[in-house]
């Protein structure tokens, strides 16, 4: 398939105006840079919409369900590497909410592994297919419950999740590891969500509730 205009053979310079955009937004991590500057957005999202793939928008990417912008994703992967216990590096990363595959292929870039789990059968898949050329050994997918976690790789120096309720589930707490840090959109009563970051510390959890943002609603089960 051709690819469309602006997206072939200069996509790496597209690319580099939207980390440009980004590290003037506020982004000063390297390594949240060099990871986004890395990562192909535009094989994460539907032909018809290559042509947006390097703009800061959320774009559907079927089943109800967005890729998330630029801007969010970088935001959220620079707050995972701020945990206490990634000093060091950051180490295993848990998602909820694979979507399309594209935060988990940053995080990929930045995390000695990822466990990744997605809810619905036809994302995961779409997931493991843009994945698979990325050869990334290290980021696993998984098709499940995100609201359960994943117990079998826990605990987590870093939980991110991809989709906001009313509350976080005690499970992702419980698996986050002493040290590590849990950021995700939560309701904040008013009818809209604002990013929440959780730092678990050998005294007990610490919140602080952040910008406003919007993310697809968290669901259970699977679909």
């Amino acid at each position: 398939m051709p690819m469309p205009m602006g997206v072939g053979l200069d996509s790496i310079a597209v690319r580099s105006r939207m980390v440009q955009r980004l590290a003037q937004g506020g982004v000063n991590s390297q390594q949240v840079l060099q990871a986004m500057s890395s990562v192909e957005r535009h094989h994460f999202v539907d032909s018809a919409l290559v042509n947006q793939a390097y703009e800061d928008t959320s774009l559907p990417i079927g089943l109800g369900q967005t890729i998330s912008k630029p801007s969010v994703v970088a935001r959220m992967t620079a707050l995972l590497l701020g945990a206490e216990c990634a000093r060091g590096g950051l180490g295993r990363v848990l998602e909820i909410g694979t979507g399309c595959g594209y935060q988990a292929a940053v995080l990929g870039r930045v995390a000695q592994e990822v466990y990744s789990i997605e809810r619905l059968r036809g994302l995961h898949e779409k997931a493991r297919t843009n994945l698979r050329p990325l050869r990334l050994a290290h980021v696993h997918l998984l098709f499940g419950d995100g609201m359960l976690g994943y117990a079998q790789g826990a605990p987590y120096a870093g939980i991110l999740a991809a989709a906001g309720g009313d509350a976080i589930p005690d499970a992702w707490c419980e698996q986050l590891a002493v040290g590590g840090r849990l950021v995700a959109p939560m309701g904040n009563g008013a009818g809209g969500q604002s990013l929440l970051v959780i730092d678990k510390t050998p005294y007990g959890l610490k919140r602080t509730v952040l910008e406003a943002v919007n993310f697809v609603p968290l669901k259970s089960g699977i679909a």
